[in-house]
């Protein structure tokens, strides 16, 4: 890679072109032979090396000119669009990115990889990556433009998430009835507008996230709070790396360990808002519902729920499950959960480790409610923020989502991963 920028910047067009015409001369990803997966994998290799050597190189600059010298805040979509701009090659461009997400997951090219990459080294520095994590904290401009709504009437629905104002409590209410509240695009969205509006909203002093009640014929009428990932939008191709997988643990998820961040001089002390958070589990949190309870202040559960973390079954990363599970129980435990899928029901001793509080069903409400009381002071607010910043420290964080954005993208592509695909294609047909 030549030192100079410009030269630097020439040779990653260049090398990317070159690889668009070996790729172009091959069948599509789902029709190649073992020979065609072969030529396009040392093609893309090629392509990934030059790319990779660029970001060590110049990546501080890159995130400088994409920012106007860190004046501009662009979150993760609009950041890797105006990289494929400014830099052809360094990232697939929007056009490429929306013929490659209409596909099914086996049939993709694994673009998504070479946005892992650019996320891996814009993460990576101290410098880009503090930036783009706050930035990540900013309320969403949906949330912004709700806000007065919700403020007037005190109750939203989003779609999958209804939010409701009852005393100084938002209650958040993840309702996909049909799909067990498993997590997919749109529901990250919908998650990140209610946290953003239960944090803005000044007469809100609390949070509360339970599952609402399911349709689908297994669970009829009882309350769940998640499924995890969506296992079906995973393998349709519609999770996407920048949208669902980085976008929630960056965005609603940290929000709700570090609050949302407000710009403006008269909050020269305290530059987000925070508020502690209450979860009531029904049934079962699976996956990213499990990693989910890592970050609440309290945590309840009905008896006969279950806790369990399968993302290695799944052949993905649990989001920074992995970062907080071994703080909460340990490296023993946590390796028996991630590595071994082992399911912890509530009234096991080792469910202390994840839940705070476990009472007979019929009496979760009454518990929750206790609970949103009890964390209605404001030296409980300042006290989880000082108790968060110990616990993992942002730079923590930080360095453990520069790994995750690469790991997670490669993962996505994997053999083993697209053998799954397969399966579950094969199976659905």
């Amino acid at each position: 890679m030549p030192d100079d920028p410009a030269r630097a910047r020439r040779c990653v067009v260049d090398t990317a072109r070159r690889v668009d015409d070996v790729l172009a001369t091959l069948p599509e990803p789902v029709d190649r032979s073992a020979d065609h997966r072969a030529v396009a994998t040392a093609a893309k290799n090629l392509a990934r090396g030059v790319r990779t050597r660029f970001l060590r190189a110049h990546g501080d600059a890159v995130y400088e000119e994409l920012t106007e010298g860190f004046t501009l805040s662009p979150r993760l979509p609009e950041l890797v669009r105006a990289a494929a701009i400014a830099y052809p090659g360094l990232v697939p461009g929007a056009d490429r990115m929306k013929h490659e997400q209409g596909r099914p997951q086996a049939h993709k090219e694994g673009l998504e990889i070479d946005q892992g990459i650019f996320f891996h080294h814009m993460l990576r520095s101290p410098l880009s990556g503090s930036h783009l994590v706050d930035t990540m904290l900013l309320p969403t401009p949906r949330a912004m433009r709700l806000l007065p709504e919700f403020q007037h009437t005190g109750a939203l629905d989003l779609g999958s998430v209804r939010l409701d104002r009852r005393g100084s409590a938002a209650h958040l209410t993840m309702c996909r009835d049909d799909c067990l509240n498993a997590e997919d695009n749109r529901q990250v969205e919908d998650m990140e507008t209610a946290v953003d509006i239960a944090l803005l909203d000044p007469t809100v002093r609390v949070g509360l996230v339970r599952g609402g009640t399911m349709s689908h014929p297994r669970y009829r009428d009882r309350r769940v709070f998640s499924a995890g990932i969506h296992l079906k939008k995973l393998h349709a191709g519609q999770i996407a790396l920048v949208d669902f997988l980085l976008r929630r643990e960056l965005g609603y998820v940290n929000k709700l360990i570090r609050g949302v961040r407000v710009d403006h001089d008269g909050e020269w002390h305290s530059p987000t808002i925070q508020k502690p958070w209450v979860a009531a589990v029904d049934t079962f949190a699976i996956g990213g519902g499990a990693q989910l309870l890592m970050v609440f202040d309290r945590v309840l559960a009905a008896a006969d729920a279950y806790v369990s973390l399968p993302a290695a079954q799944e052949g993905i990363v649990p989001g920074a499950g992995n970062l907080r599970l071994g703080r909460r129980a340990g490296g023993r435990l946590s390796r028996q959960v991630v590595l071994w899928g082992r399911r912890i029901r509530a009234t096991e001793p080792d469910a202390r480790f994840l839940l705070d509080e476990v009472v007979e069903p019929d009496r979760l409400g009454a518990a929750a409610q206790r609970a949103l009381e009890r964390l209605d002071s404001p030296a409980v607010t300042a006290n989880r923020h000082m108790l968060n910043l110990a616990e993992e420290p942002p730079e923590a964080f930080r360095v453990y989502m520069a790994e995750f954005a690469l790991q997670q993208s490669l993962r996505l592509y994997s053999a083993d991963v697209m053998s799954k695909v397969g399966r579950f294609s094969a199976a659905r047909s």
